[in-house]
């Protein structure tokens, strides 16, 4: 019986997969917008929030299941991004992988609510829900570990696929119903615009000077710059790339010397650092202190300083990296930047902005926002 519902739920899920991820996206926007309208109402846009991430999960385990076993629709899908490329090809070649990097993304769908909860308990005290929070980090940093002793290589974040997949294609594909009269073959689906370049048929010798491309730059009497233009034009949509050819788990290159490791391992291990500081100075009763800020940027420089530069061709080593550079954006909602410089600066936008019309609805989304990154930790951790 309930493996007769699951499979009823996933023929529900892949006939309305469009519909479905249009009501995703419109809840997923209305939590921003939840905090501060009525009592207890960031409570409820997190819990709401947190589920909707769960449910996300398993539909796009769902989807990609699907879509793997219909060849057709992988086909006529957009080909995957590097990053979906490596994480699927890891995740199929361990399992361990798979359950360690599902284990992680779904303790950060659940952590601001763990922490949200703990804190909104009369009877936990504030060394108890530093604790708490400690406790998620440590199985955070003991994922990451696995995650990095399984492929040798810098931690992705997430470590699992994206959704890619355009639900609109899933529509199209509808098993074919079984009726008392022969029915015809289906007909081939049509090509996809971004598949019309896979295959270009060679000219014809009558039409080929005209159709070409390549001969046309040959024999025009233009510049060798607009030869060159028009030739990488043509060539352009034909081309691969490095990232094409190699294999989904050779996407991102091994760790190699031992300042390689020392970055990873430092990156992985900051964020529990960084919370055993601010554990540590709850417990003196000095929460303003600036040593755990101080240390933790410290250590995100030195492991931006010691990792490696990656090459142009290693697109997704690039990504990774430049990520980790924004995160360092995070530091103006921490410690006393927060207090010092930030909430200053956005006070003061929501003053100036309080008085315009439409525009004070943006400010007032601000002053919402504000007093849950003073509150909470998670508001402002990664």
């Amino acid at each position: 019986m309930p493996n007769s519902a699951l499979a009823r739920y996933e023929s529900l899920l892949i006939s309305n997969a469009s519909t479905i991820n249009t009501i995703e996206s419109s809840i997923r926007s209305l939590t921003w917008f939840l905090p501060g309208r009525f009592k207890d109402a960031e409570l409820a846009s997190e819990a709401l929030s947190a589920g909707l991430n769960l449910i996300s999960l398993y539909h796009d385990t769902l989807l990609f299941r699907r879509v793997k076993s219909d060849p057709t629709i992988a086909m006529t899908s957009i080909p995957p991004s590097v990053h979906s490329r490596y994480t699927h090809a890891w995740a199929d070649k361990d399992a361990l992988y798979k359950w360690a990097a599902r284990m992680l993304e779904i303790i950060k769908f659940v952590q601001i609510l763990v922490e949200m909860s703990m804190r909104r308990w009369a009877k936990v005290g504030t060394k108890t829900v530093w604790r708490g929070i400690m406790v998620i980090e440590v199985c955070k940093a003991f994922l990451r570990l696995t995650l990095l002793k399984i492929t040798k290589r810098p931690v992705l974040s997430p470590p699992i696929p994206e959704r890619e997949i355009d639900p609109a294609t899933l529509s199209d594909f509808k098993e074919p119903e079984p009726t008392l009269q022969a029915a015809k073959p289906p007909s081939p689906p049509s090509t996809p615009v971004h598949r019309r370049n896979d295959r270009v048929s060679l000219p014809t010798p009558q039409s080929s000077r005209q159709t070409s491309p390549l001969l046309a730059a040959a024999t025009l009497k233009t510049s060798p710059k607009s030869q060159q233009q028009m030739i990488d034009e043509y060539l352009l949509p034909k081309a691969l790339s490095t990232a094409d050819i190699k294999l989904p788990t050779s996407l991102l290159r091994p760790l190699m010397g031992p300042w390689d490791w020392i970055s990873e391992l430092i990156y992985v291990l900051r964020p529990l650092v960084y919370v055993m500081l601010l554990q540590r100075a709850a417990r003196r009763s000095n929460p303003a202190s600036s040593t755990p800020l101080i240390v933790s940027l410290t250590l995100d420089l030195i492991s931006h300083h010691l990792r490696r530069t990656p090459p142009a061709n290693s697109t997704l080593e690039r990504q990774e990296y430049g990520k980790r550079d924004r995160d360092l954006l995070w530091y103006f909602l921490r410690g006393g930047v927060w207090t010092d410089f930030t909430k200053p600066k956005l006070q003061g936008v929501v003053d100036l902005t309080g008085r315009i019309p439409l525009v004070n609805l943006a400010g007032a989304l601000i002053q919402d926002w504000m007093p849950l990154i003073d509150e909470y930790y998670y508001y402002s951790a990664i």
